[in-house]
């Protein structure tokens, strides 16, 4: 079974950054937490192509700049299979801010604040890391949805190899 691979974007405008408040759909396995705009690459596009239509489908904006962040596996992440997550910066937003969508509610939230938002644990450990621009190669582990830990190869690092593998 293949892993299922997905975008995951930060919008700043203004030193705020457009969050989703997961909150319309009880059986949503991300319910009450705020997240990024994103989701699932649909088959033959790119995780650029995808960030792209996710942000302007989810919130009627259009980025004029993208930045790559990193990328963040989660192995079994819903329980049932493996994420692949694409992770980005957006900036220049152009258009209107939708006011409904189907997955919740939009929230501009100033910078200095997101850490204090209901968020997955684990993204309170890699969410600083985007906004810092420290480019990341991650795994995040969660069972049951709790966060057991993650590991993490920042971008400008060699990657230390097991010299007996």
């Amino acid at each position: 079974m293949h892993a299922i691979e997905a975008t995951l974007c930060y919008l700043e405008s203004d030193d705020r950054v457009l969050m989703l408040h997961r909150i319309t759909r009880e059986d949503d396995h991300h319910y009450g937490k705020y997240n990024g705009l994103g989701g699932k690459l649909d088959p033959g596009e790119s995780p650029e192509d995808c960030v792209i239509r996710e942000v302007r489908e989810e919130s009627g904006l259009r980025p004029r700049r993208l930045r790559f962040a990193g990328h963040i596996t989660f192995p079994l992440f819903d329980g049932k299979r493996d994420w692949s997550v694409f992770i980005y910066r957006a900036f220049d937003p152009v258009g209107e801010t939708l006011s409904e969508i189907p997955e919740g509610r939009l929230e501009w939230v100033p910078r200095d604040e997101l850490l204090e938002l209901n968020l997955w644990e684990g993204d309170r450990v890699f969410l600083p890391w985007v906004l810092e621009d420290r480019r990341f190669l991650a795994r995040f582990d969660y069972e049951d949805g709790r966060y057991k830990g993650h590991s993490v190869h920042f971008i400008e690092e060699d990657l230390r190899l097991d010299a007996e593998g």
